[in-house]
């Protein structure tokens, strides 16, 4: 367990509108927990060591809540089309590499070593069908020290054959065996359930992952309403559906007793955020990404009005960058294209909720995480922005506004991860 006191300029949320802000700051560690943030050091932590981080700012660490793995290797490309002919031209040929299970070492070491050097400290990933692969995946991730997510991708029809599972059946057996193999392995790196997305999946497959689910108690990620083809093919392939979400949910994928995450949601009906909001189905906004597939703006601001629980994702590799900085930036610029151009009814994001999305919005899907309240788990990242050199005076709120439109990984120089520096 840790004990230590981190001082310098702290900035966390309390909620979307409530940004708290302290210079000289102290933020304590206890066990791992944070314990609160003080002007002074209280007297029963006065033993405490303390890293006097100067006028450096101190943040809760960040959660992408969705991301590609084996998509790295081809970020910045491939943004000439959209999302079904996008994932046929560019990303099934990318991931069947992975098959190869020396590609995908060379490949993942360098997605986890970018990764760590983010503002990230939890993360939801999708790797590709390949289970041997996808444990060389977590092994990359565990070493970071980061804590994160993992999902073997479930996919079993359109798709090219040569990333198709023969079967339901042999889908689940592959899925079950990588299961029972990681999810002791791993210290901070767990398995996910991770059907790709209705189209690639059959009924029976959908069935079948539900069991599994229920038979190990882990969590969901899959993607939902993202594109108009998307949505037009799953209301092709299930009829008998009311919507796209419906589908998960009559499969139980959706569903109280399951923590599920669900990617891009575009496009959802008033149907689907009422089945999102009872079963707190949290929605991974991907900004960037549905700009460059040109699916579309996210409604997030109904859905915040709605009660969804929402966090922020990259979505390498349609999302060209692993900065959860750059997320927050798309968000607030999504949302004003949205404001003007499609829905004056809904306001902008302001740079106080897109924080918030980013720690603990996103956070929270990892329990009590992305905020320096007393009993939240310890991630915190130290963020050095004398480069950024400006004759202004700033407020903390404007220095960390700032940092999220110019700062970049270098400006990153310290973070912690459940307690523990990384």
């Amino acid at each position: 367990m840790m004990n230590f006191i981190l001082r310098g300029s702290v900035c966390y949320s309390k909620s979307p509108t409530e940004l708290v802000t302290l210079e000289k700051g102290y933020v304590v560690c206890k066990d791992n927990v944070c314990e609160g943030v003080y002007t002074e050091i209280p007297e029963a932590y006065k033993a405490y060591p303390v890293k006097d981080c100067g006028e450096r700012i101190i943040i809760p660490g960040m959660a992408d809540l969705h991301t590609h793995a084996p998509q790295y290797t081809f970020r910045g490309l491939g943004m000439d089309k959209e999302l079904l002919d996008w994932l046929n031209a560019y990303t099934f040929p990318e991931e069947a590499k992975y098959e190869d299970e020396g590609y995908a070492r060379q490949a993942y070491q360098k997605f986890a070593s970018d990764l760590k050097q983010t503002t990230t400290t939890r993360a939801c990933i999708f790797g590709t069908i390949h289970p041997h692969s996808t444990e060389i995946l977590m092994e990359q991730l565990e070493a970071t020290g980061l804590i994160t997510y993992v999902g073997k991708v479930n996919m079993d029809q359109n798709a090219p054959d040569y990333l198709c599972e023969s079967s339901a059946a042999e889908s689940v057996i592959a899925t079950e065996k990588w299961i029972d193999t990681v999810q002791s392995k791993f210290k901070n790196t767990k398995p996910m359930i991770t059907p790709r997305f209705v189209p690639s999946c059959s009924g029976e497959l959908l069935e079948k992952l539900h069991d599994v689910q229920e038979k190990y108690q882990l969590p969901v990620q899959s993607h939902l309403s993202e594109n108009m083809g998307e949505i037009q093919l799953v209301q092709e392939l299930f009829p008998q559906s009311s919507c796209y979400a419906d589908v998960y949910h009559q499969y139980g994928l959706i569903d109280k007793e399951c923590k599920t995450v669900m990617a891009h949601c575009v496009y959802c009906s008033e149907e689907e955020m009422k089945l999102l909001k009872e079963n707190q189905v949290y929605v991974a906004h991907c900004p960037e990404s549905n700009a460059n597939l040109a699916s579309g703006i996210a409604p997030i601001r109904k859905y915040m009005e709605y009660h969804i629980p929402i966090g922020l994702g990259s979505d390498v590799a349609a999302g060209s960058k692993l900065s959860i900085f750059y997320a927050m930036q798309d968000a607030i610029v999504m949302s004003k294209m949205r404001w003007r151009l499609v829905d004056n009814s809904l306001a902008p994001l302001t740079f106080e909720e897109a924080f918030y999305l980013a720690t603990k919005g996103g956070g929270s899907f990892f329990g009590k995480v992305g905020s320096f309240e007393a009993g939240y788990e310890f991630d915190a990242v130290i963020l050095d922005d004398e480069n950024l050199e400006t004759p202004l005076q700033l407020s903390i709120k404007e220095r960390v506004e700032r940092m999220m439109y110019l700062a970049d990984d270098r400006n990153i120089v310290g973070k912690y991860v459940a307690g523990k520096e990384v």
